[in-house]
Parts: C-alpha cells; structure tokens; sequence
C-alpha cells in the first residue's frame, strides 16, 4: 500500500487555500470575530475559560483560534505543514495565543509536555486513521485525571453510501483500505484540486471499544439526524445551520457525538 501519510497530507495541503478562499468556511467573518464551534459542538465543551484544550487535526486553526478568543489555551496538531503554517498565522493576526504542531496525530505524544483538561477532535478526522486504538492511546495520555475528551464526528451510516447516496457502497465495519481520486472538496465542490486519498470507515463499536479500553469512561453519546454542515451531496438547509440529505429526510443519523473522563 502507498504511503497514507504522505499522499493524505498532500492531498490536505491542496486543499488549504481553496478552503481559506471559500464560502463554506467564511473566512471573512472569521477574521471579524465570527465563532467557527457549532452549537452542538459549544454546549458539549461547556465553559472553556482557563482550560487547556488539545485540537487534534485542527486543519488551519479556525476552531482552535475560537477556543483561544473564548479564553482557552489551546494547543492545535495537524499532520498538514501548509495548514499549520496558516494556523500560526492566523493566530498572529488575531493576537491570539494558540499553539500549532505539524504532525501525524500518532506522535502528538512525542511533541507536548503537558496533560490537558480537554481533548476535542471533530467532523471528517478519524477516517484519515487506520488504528483507532492508536488514536485513543493519544487521547488518554494526553488527558489529566477527570479530564474530558469531547469528540464530534459524522455518522458512520454516512459513509457506507456512494457519493450520491444512490446505493451502499462501503462497508460499515473496517475492511481494506479505500482508495480514492477525485477532484473539487466539500468546501467547493466546483474546485479542479485533484484528490489523491485513502481513508478507513470505522464502526461505532470499534470507536466505544477503543476508548473504553483506554480508561475513559463514556459519560454521553448522541447521535443526531442532521449535520452542522453543508458538505456532502444532496443536501438541504431544513433549520439555520442544520443540513439533511433529501431523499432520506431524518431516516438516518448524520452525526455522532461522545463525551468521555479520563479515570
């Protein structure tokens, strides 16, 4: 198999400036103080003031940097090096603290030297991985005693259909690798960026395996019929800021959430 590393942070570094100039992360309003946490997303973290937040695959900053104008410190990791660059960049224009590290979130452990009283991961990043066990080794090490892992994902049902939710495509459970090409993102579906990618669904069960076995107990889950965004195909605007598929109405969940603590 290819290197998932090094073609997925390709394929991330092209989509960065496509995704600063585009409508879908409203960079503008960004830079003018608009918060980029859904809702869902806020009420989960609850009062961030003083915490310190790790950001697992931050992309380029907007959430992290939300977090830190809330009073956070907030550490943010991404495997993109063009991503992190304008992570920092932003968070210079905006005074802001935050703090950036370029790499693969299985070595987020070599990089940071302190225990966080949050960890929050969100929307489209576990797919990049091929080891959730892995991924949840990160999360509780990185976590004090009694803190708290937030994590915020699409549903796993999402995944199992083609790009047009035509037919089931995928497996649900894990199996082979799946190996993609293709142009545009969701931020613009209109982009000529050609994607180079593979990527791994991952059951519920094998992510509420994998924290469990790290010592986080699982205080709540919820799983929601609609998304906080408009990034796949087919989609409609039912209520301000929540999307669904057409065809399928409320039928099936879109999102997923998990709050843990670390014992």
């Amino acid at each position: 198999m290819e290197n998932y590393i090094d073609l997925n942070k390709q394929t991330w570094n092209n989509k960065v400036d496509v995704h600063i100039d585009s409508d879908f992360y409203e960079q503008e309003s960004f830079i003018n103080g608009k918060n980029s946490l859904p809702q869902t997303d806020m009420l989960a973290l609850g009062d961030v003031k003083g915490k310190r937040i790790l950001h697992l695959q931050c992309h380029f900053g907007q959430d992290s940097l939300s977090l830190a104008r809330l009073g956070a410190k907030v550490t943010g990791i991404d495997f993109s090096d063009k991503a992190i660059a304008k992570a920092k960049e932003l968070n210079n224009q905006l005074g802001l603290d935050a703090e950036f590290i370029c790499c693969d979130v299985y070595e987020t452990l070599n990089h940071i030297t302190e225990k966080y009283d949050i960890v929050y991961t969100s929307y489209g990043t576990i797919g990049w991985l091929p080891d959730v066990d892995k991924w949840a080794n990160v999360i509780a090490n990185a976590l004090k005693p009694n803190g708290k892992f937030v994590f915020f994902e699409f549903h796993p049902v999402i995944w199992m259909y083609d790009d047009n939710f035509n037919e089931v495509f995928y497996n649900y459970f894990k199996s082979e690798p799946i190996k993609e090409e293709y142009t545009g993102t969701y931020a613009n579906k209109e982009s000529e960026i050609v994607n180079k990618t593979i990527s791994w669904n991952h059951s519920l069960s094998e992510v509420f395996q994998a924290i469990l076995k790290q010592n986080i107990s699982i205080e709540h889950f919820e799983e929601f019929d609609f998304s906080n965004y408009k990034c796949f195909n087919d989609m409609e605007e039912f209520e301000t800021g929540k999307y669904r598929i057409q065809k399928f109405g409320n039928k099936i969940p879109m999102m997923y959430s998990i709050i843990g603590i670390k014992k």
